[in-house]
């Protein structure tokens, strides 16, 4: 299988977001959060057979797809769902920009950890609330929530505790101590959790497993909305499937009422690929995480020896994120693009000096990458 992961197809002959920004230019792509490999065999294969058909109506989610994903969570969470407690989305940012909408009132404040996946900063002012946010800490090597500081920044104005786990970009898989402790704090201060767990599916330290916080017992559960999709972990992000898990009725019905008029059906391409891979493509989902866990120590080890740069092991998912304020760099993600690297600016995340390294790439082309990033910051 390491042939798969191994000779990726060239991404510069299509159209595409990742590989098109350095188009014509000799940059690596190492930035957005897709993947460079072909998605799993099986859900080519369901593809390939729902275009044979030729006709794509108007479809609503079937049966046999609800089955795939509810004993999806069941096998890789051990969390049991209810088939009514699914509501269709076209994509997980549509999913937390919805609880922003759903949840509270205008000028309501929305709470979160910085540094964060963009678009949880953008969010609540999206849906005129208020975003208020504090940073997690890193502590022996180890990003970590300040308690004391989350929990002196609620307000008689906060209603909702917008969640990443796994953690883009720091990569950490929350332990249940840590996912209590937030299910308590929202339970003390009568807030909704949203949380995004669109990476749960790379847990990558084998001590490490992933818990979705609405798993922890009923009380949780009524007041979450859990944001799930096959996307990431099977790399098929354009065909624009996800779902919320939302088991509280009241809740439930707020958030569609959150999207009438606004948000559309996944597409029935992506809900085809869903199926699959849900159904038939642990696999070739074992088979990656065995691939980026080789990736993840190459990173480890090769920016451990970059002077000015350091890093935490990841946790989960296939980003690393790199602390590059020792090196002196006024703009590093500038820095390494001029030097043939493209990675994420960590200002975008709310932690300007770090950048973000995605590694879900051919061991190639993250050899070649790093050996550029050495060579560059060398120079200095």
């Amino acid at each position: 299988m390491d042939d798969h992961f191994d000779t990726p197809p060239d991404r510069r002959s299509v159209p595409g977001e990742k590989w098109g920004r350095y188009a014509g230019r000799d940059v690596l792509p190492l930035w957005v959060a897709d993947m460079d490999f072909t998605a799993a065999p099986e859900i080519l294969d369901a593809l390939h057979s729902r275009i044979k058909h030729g006709v794509f109506g108007y479809t609503d989610p079937w049966p046999g797809l609800v089955d795939a994903v509810i004993e999806g969570v069941r096998r890789d969470h051990d969390w049991h769902i209810q088939p009514d407690w699914l509501v269709w989305l076209p994509g997980v940012v549509t999913g937390f920009n919805l609880a922003c909408r759903a949840v509270g009132e205008t000028g309501d404040e929305v709470l979160t950890a910085t540094p964060v996946y963009p678009p949880f900063l953008s969010a609540p002012g999206n849906n005129e609330r208020r975003l208020t946010h504090r940073p997690l800490v890193c502590s022996a090597g180890r990003w970590e929530w300040d308690r004391d500081t989350f929990a002196a920044a609620l307000s008689a104005r906060s209603r909702l505790f917008l969640l990443c786990n796994p953690h883009n970009p720091v990569g950490r898989a929350f332990t249940t101590e840590e996912l209590r402790w937030i299910a308590d704090l929202a339970e003390r201060h009568d807030l909704v959790i949203c949380s995004d767990e669109i990476h749960c599916g790379l847990v990558l330290d084998p001590n490490c497993r992933h818990v979705p916080i609405g798993a922890l017992d009923d009380s949780v559960a009524r007041r979450t909305i859990t944001l799930m999709a096959p996307s990431k972990t099977w790399n098929i992000p354009a065909l624009y499937c996800a779902f919320a898990i939302i088991p509280d009725p009241a809740l439930r019905k707020r958030y569609r009422n959150a999207m009438r008029g606004l948000i559309p059906q996944p597409n029935v391409l992506g809900m085809v690929a869903t199926e699959a891979a849900y159904r038939d493509g642990d696999p070739w989902r074992q088979a990656l995480l065995a691939y980026l866990r080789g990736n993840e120590a190459r990173v480890a080890d090769r920016i451990a020896a970059m002077p000015g740069l350091s890093s935490t092991r990841v946790e989960a998912t296939y980003l690393a994120w790199i602390d590059c304020r020792a090196a002196g760099l006024d703009d590093p993600a500038r820095f390494f693009e001029a030097s043939g690297v493209g990675l994420s600016d960590g200002t975008a995340f709310g932690q300007p000096g770090f950048v973000r390294l995605n590694f879900g790439c051919s061991r190639a082309t993250l050899e070649e990458a790093l050996s550029r990033m050495q060579r560059a910051i060398s120079r200095i």
